[in-house]
């Protein structure tokens, strides 16, 4: 089967010359290639709106067929745009893309937003990382993908839900490994420095890919049999295939 990915740079292969910057997507094969192959159409800076325009929609629809699965994942780029708010033209589009799969014949599993790492300054009470506040940086986003799991019958894996709780349980400090941080002069791409709190490291991108892959056995892709993974959080699979 294939596993067919639209989505934004959050999920996109990077190009080389901001290794180790990584989407999820660029990490997936590994977790999946004994069973499904992996085709990653999402791009940085897309949008729900976009990734249609500039034609990447018709060109993952082309490759999708009956058996295969399309993992759908926006919102960092469609929350910058005001006809792209989360109740109207974003859902509008989630639910057009949905049916379009649909008459495709694959199935569809949406994706919620990957979170943002944007620790507030105040910490609830107690000590240690579990006490650090986090922003819920996408607003309604994820909320409006999970009302449309239930809408319309899709499977929803909750990305963003999983990796707010690893961010919280690695705290302030250990999170930041997860992401693209270098010092100046430590990076050719980057002489002045970066601190990027959005895009992953390829180790970073690498354990949201392993969850995906997980929550993809969960419904029943891979080896049949294949023991249910353990140790996950906030993961939406209720709907079944769809």
């Amino acid at each position: 089967m294939k596993i067919l990915l639209a989505g934004d740079s959050t999920v996109a292969n990077c190009p080389t010359h901001e290794f180790p910057m990584s989407g999820w997507g660029a990490q997936l094969a590994p977790f999946t290639c004994t069973w499904g192959t992996v085709h990653n159409f999402a791009k940085g800076g897309a949008d729900t709106e976009s990734f249609r325009t500039e034609g990447l929609w018709a060109e993952l629809l082309t490759e999708a067929g009956p058996d295969d699965a399309v993992l759908i994942q926006f919102g960092h780029n469609d929350q910058k745009k005001p006809h792209l708010a989360a109740r109207t033209g974003y859902a509008a589009n989630l639910r057009t893309m949905v049916g379009e799969v649909r008459a495709r014949g694959s199935a569809v599993v949406l994706c919620t937003s990957v979170e943002r790492r944007h620790f507030l300054d105040g910490r609830h009470p107690g000590e240690g990382p579990s006490s650090d506040v986090l922003a819920e940086s996408l607003e309604d986003y994820p909320e409006v993908v999970r009302e449309l799991g239930q809408e319309l019958g899709v499977p929803v894996v909750d990305l963003n839900e999983w990796t707010r709780h690893l961010y919280l349980r690695l705290g302030r400090d250990g999170s930041r490994e997860l992401f693209c941080h270098f010092a100046p002069g430590e990076h050719a791409h980057w002489p002045g420095g970066l601190a990027d709190n959005t895009h992953f490291s390829r180790h970073g991108a690498s354990l949201v890919a392993g969850e995906v892959a997980r929550q993809l056995r969960r419904l029943g892709y891979g080896p049949a049999g294949e023991a249910e993974p353990a140790g996950t959080w906030g993961m939406s699979t209720t709907a079944g295939r769809a």
